[in-house]
């Protein structure tokens, strides 16, 4: 491996800086990843704006992106498995750059069926939505309501349910324009809540029940609207904020409905806890992800020299799936 290495960093300014820092040797537990392609997400365009100094942004700065693919260059005491050689996908805090330092749990297997680009979109959308649908307890099956199923880990989201057989998929997004997006990805129903009631809609889609399984990844008014939406003895489960963190919800709903209420967040102080997580993804998912049954949808792919440009389109709110970074 070389001495150093291309990484981007934030807290410099509005976009994601190129620099020159040293590779990073593996410690135990650790793996070293020739990543090959990288994907963001909404929290890297928030960490962004909270960082620039431009904007009264904190100045800190830091090495960023979460996701990634490639091959394993390098692994540190006890970190064995994967091999040396082996094409991994994974997620860690500072993923954008030429080799990445991983915990060996946090990385999974890419089937042979997947290119790099695909690999590296996968990783938080499978351990969030399978982790998701683990802590509410679903079964094959069961009916789930997915709210902003048209961002990049929602639609992942959509197609984990359909793999893993839930009877019914209803899937909202606000604009019309999309229903044929979530359709094909899998969804029974959906939902344009800038033209529906959401609870009504999931009410008459399920003959008054309700759906099982709520996963939400809005928040505010939407995840109030959840409530009422999940049928006795159903689970909610708060995943994102896209809207506001704040929500006021209906006691009644929850207390007559029996329902059960859960928030994750599946970060990296929790190493182990992690670890099981993403094990339980990858033996129930992998399979699925390389007979193409679950996929992350790409928006585009832009290059580590246009970085600023992948940040604009995260930023507009316009992406349909994930944004990559191909690594040079």
């Amino acid at each position: 491996m070389p001495a150093t290495m291309t990484a981007l960093f934030g807290g410099t300014g509005p976009d994601w800086t190129p620099r020159q820092v040293p590779v990073p040797e593996p410690g135990p537990g650790q793996v070293v990843v020739r990543a090959r392609a990288v994907a963001l997400n909404n929290a890297d365009a928030a960490m962004l704006a909270a960082a620039d100094p431009t904007a009264g942004g904190t100045g800190e700065e830091y090495q960023a992106g979460f996701e990634f693919a490639g091959e394993i260059t390098a692994v540190g005491e006890g970190a064995d498995m994967p091999a040396v050689g082996s094409r991994v996908m994974g997620t860690t805090p500072g993923s954008f750059a030429q080799y990445v330092r991983a915990d060996r749990r946090h990385v999974l297997p890419v089937p042979d069926e997947l290119g790099h680009e695909e690999a590296c979109a996968l990783p938080t959308g499978l351990l969030t939505e399978h982790g998701a649908l683990a802590v509410a307890g679903f079964q094959a099956g069961q009916s789930v309501l997915i709210t902003g199923a048209t961002s990049g880990i929602g639609l992942i989201g959509v197609r984990i349910a359909r793999a893993l057989d839930a009877s019914r998929i209803i899937a909202t997004t606000r604009d019309a324009a999309k229903r044929d997006l979530l359709l094909n990805a899998g969804a029974d129903t959906v939902v344009i809540t800038g033209e529906q009631d959401m609870t009504q809609a999931v009410l008459t889609a399920t003959s008054g029940a309700g759906v099982h399984i709520a996963l939400d990844h809005v928040g505010g008014r939407t995840f109030a609207a959840c409530l009422p939406a999940t049928r006795t003895d159903g689970a909610v489960v708060n995943i994102g904020r896209l809207d506001r963190a704040a929500s006021t919800i209906d006691l009644d709903a929850l207390a007559y409905r029996h329902l059960r209420l859960h928030g994750v967040s599946f970060g990296f102080t929790r190493a182990a806890e992690l670890g099981d997580v993403i094990a339980a993804a990858g033996e129930r998912l992998l399979h699925a992800v390389a007979d193409g049954r679950v996929r992350p949808l790409i928006d585009a792919t832009f290059s580590f020299d246009t970085a600023a440009e992948a940040t604009a389109r995260l930023r507009s709110h316009q992406a349909l799936g994930k944004t990559v970074l191909s690594v040079p």
